[in-house]
């Protein structure tokens, strides 16, 4: 796969732009397509922005997904910076607090060393199936691989993103439902996250409110619908994580 040219370049631009501790930088990756790496960029963008913090959004993701989301958002809200990443060069604005990377699928090689040289914090949505867990563990071993994770100067973390609810049928039943079929499914990445210390540190179920607030141009927690309410309490733990020292390198 050929380089893209904005992460071909993006270390030498981070590093002459002023990019410095005081920038936080998280990456969402994963190499596998569809997991909802776009979703979690821009609800993390839109959750900083709106908490007062200067927040630049660099979508590596050719089809863009991440800036369309962004051109969609009202003028009222919260500016967020956005950056072509698969095309231009990453300079985020001088006083950026947070900088959102959202990776592109596929991503490996030299592009891989590209993104995780410069990045504190790394994020992994996983779905609940196996053949996405599977996806999961060989794309984390080949993470590992990376020098700057194997020597720990990054910290990762997976979110399970997209997991069903568990429906009233369920429930009355005490069948085995979606909920008991979730865990059976991630048994073996909780297994392998546990021998290798790699929290996973949310569990994000499924839910309509996600769309409605893509097409608005929002995130979760600005979203005006009180069935956006019960999904916000379930990023509690991932927004509590990346404000902890246990979400950074220990240079961080």
């Amino acid at each position: 796969m050929a380089c893209f040219s904005g992460l071909a370049r993006y270390c030498y631009d981070a590093a002459n732009n002023g990019e410095g501790n005081a920038m936080r930088t998280i990456l969402v990756l994963n190499s596998k397509g569809g997991c909802g790496k776009s979703t979690i960029a821009t609800n993390l963008a839109a959750y900083y922005a709106s908490h007062g913090h200067a927040v630049a959004l660099a979508d590596f993701d050719p089809q863009a997904s991440s800036l369309e989301w962004l051109a969609a958002r009202p003028d009222d809200r919260p500016k967020i910076h956005g950056i072509a990443g698969f095309r231009d060069p990453v300079r985020a604005p001088r006083n950026t607090e947070f900088l959102i990377l959202d990776a592109p699928a596929a991503v490996h090689g030299p592009d891989l060393t590209a993104l995780v040289r410069r990045t504190k914090t790394i994020l992994i949505p996983v779905l609940p199936s196996a053949t996405d867990i599977r996806a999961a563990v060989h794309f984390i071993h080949d993470l590992l691989l990376v020098g700057k994770v194997e020597r720990k100067e990054t910290r990762l973390a997976t979110v399970a993103n997209r997991v069903p609810r568990v429906g009233a049928l369920d429930n009355m039943l005490g069948s085995v439902g979606y909920e008991t079929l979730n865990l059976r499914l991630f048994h073996p990445l909780e297994r392998f996250l546990d021998h290798l210390k790699i929290p996973c540190v949310a569990t994000l179920p499924d839910s309509p409110s996600y769309a409605l607030a893509d097409q608005q141009g929002v995130g979760i927690f600005e979203l005006a619908d009180g069935r956006a309410t019960e999904d916000r309490t379930h990023w509690r733990p991932l927004l509590d994580w990346l404000g902890s020292r246990r979400s950074l390198p220990r240079d961080g």
